[in-house]
């Protein structure tokens, strides 16, 4: 499709992290290295067709450059996880599912592929999880049609879809008061000498409570004016200048930082601060968040600002972050949209990291490199609409990649051998 729209003539740009895509560019432009403030520069301008590993020692500062040229890899797991407990849906009717009867190992990643439209969402999240979930005693929509759920469902406490819906419906919602590090920096400002002296308890380092808070932006840094018949205008608050706060809770400072200073941190600079005086609570909360990817991020950055996929990782730092867990299966769709090569590698680190903890984690994905790294792989297809809906083939990746009907196990080949 795109060639084709440049055979008329056409100038095509693509924003894009897909290997092929990539590598089938005439022209390629790289921004990094990193994000966030690590980020920003054009670290490789060229001719996609000709990189090799050459290339790497002339771009040192391109992840894209790496990988593409084989010098960095997304490695194969030394072997595939043993699972003696299951779920099975029996008979599942929804969209083009045709009584489709599935298994689910715990404990282990299973990954549910085929082409769009061959019936993954409906048998995952449109079954499975509200099945599972109101077996569990929690309240959801209702479930599509199945005939029984059985198996070791006991063997699960929870359920979780981690989906790539913003954090928090506030504005003021942001990824530190997310993973209850916000908590932990509210009370250290709160024991400063001057907290002490004035009566600010942690309340007052709040931008959603009254007392430490503008009071004519109500904590948000900024002023809407709503337009009738345009967008609205968004101003920066004129009385705190954008830091949210009162000038008498900005002048309380612990190590020379405000509140304002640390909430402007990326989640990494506040590691490194936070980790250089001893504060292990706080750096153990946002660790996570680092783990995921999402060290460039701002402490403070709104909710609203955050990309789908960023959301998403937020959530699994969170869950990745919490102590006395009980088994949980996770369900993540599609969590490598808008990941680079690099992000996805630290990803599945995350996943790894749950399964560890012993949770089961299942993933709706077309990324290879996710596929090949599965214990577990269903299958659906054979291919979209009123021809799919079964499951063609279900088990390892080695198992998968030889089965000649499925789709999947044609390019996954290219990975695995």
């Amino acid at each position: 499709m795109l060639r084709r729209l440049q055979a008329l003539g056409n100038t095509v740009v693509v924003v894009e992290h897909d290997e092929e895509i990539i590598r089938a560019a005439d022209y390629l432009i790289d921004v990094g290295p990193d994000a966030g403030r690590l980020g920003g520069e054009i670290v490789f301008a060229g001719n996609a067709t000709h990189i090799d590993k050459d290339a790497v020692a002339r771009y040192p500062l391109s992840h894209t450059i790496k990988y593409i040229s084989g010098e960095e890899s997304i490695p194969l797991p030394h072997g595939r996880r043993k699972w003696n407990m299951s779920i099975k849906i029996n008979g599942a009717r929804m969209n083009n599912l045709r009584g489709v009867n599935a298994t689910i190992p715990l404990n282990v990643m299973t990954v549910v592929t085929g082409v769009s439209g061959s019936g993954k969402s409906s048998l995952i999240k449109g079954i499975l999880y509200p099945a599972i979930k109101r077996t569990l005693g929690d309240v959801c929509d209702a479930p599509g049609d199945f005939s029984s759920l059985t198996g070791d469902i006991k063997a699960i406490k929870h359920i979780e879809f981690v989906d790539q819906n913003p954090i928090g419906k506030s504005t003021r919602s942001n990824p530190a008061t997310y993973v209850k590090a916000y908590d932990a920096i509210r009370d250290l400002f709160a024991q400063q000498p001057l907290s002490q002296q004035m009566g600010f308890t942690s309340q007052y380092f709040s931008f959603n409570a009254d007392g430490g808070h503008c009071e004519e932006c109500k904590g948000a840094g900024v002023i809407t004016v709503e337009m009738q018949f345009m967008a609205d205008l968004v101003l920066e608050c004129e009385s705190c200048h954008g830091h949210r706060f009162k000038k008498d809770i900005l002048d309380v400072r612990y190590e020379g930082k405000n509140i304002d200073d640390v909430l402007n941190m990326t989640i990494s600079e506040a590691i490194e601060f936070f980790g250089s005086f001893g504060q292990k609570q706080i750096v153990k909360r946002l660790k996570p968040l680092e783990d995921v990817g999402l060290g460039y991020i701002k402490l403070g950055q709104s909710s609203s600002s955050l990309s789908g996929g960023e959301n998403q990782r937020v959530k699994l730092a969170y869950f990745i972050g919490m102590e006395k867990q009980e088994p949980t299966m996770f369900i993540f769709d599609e969590p490598t949209t808008g990941l680079h090569f690099h992000d996805i590698k630290r990803l599945l680190g995350a996943f790894d990291a749950l399964i560890d903890r012993g949770h089961t984690v299942i993933v709706i994905e077309h990324n290879l490199d996710v596929i090949k790294c599965a214990d577990y792989i269903i299958d659906m297809g054979p291919d979209g609409g009123d021809r799919g809906g079964n499951i063609v083939v279900a088990g390892t990746p080695e198992l998968v990649s030889g089965c000649k009907e499925s789709i999947t196990g044609q390019y996954l080949k290219e990975k695995l051998y």
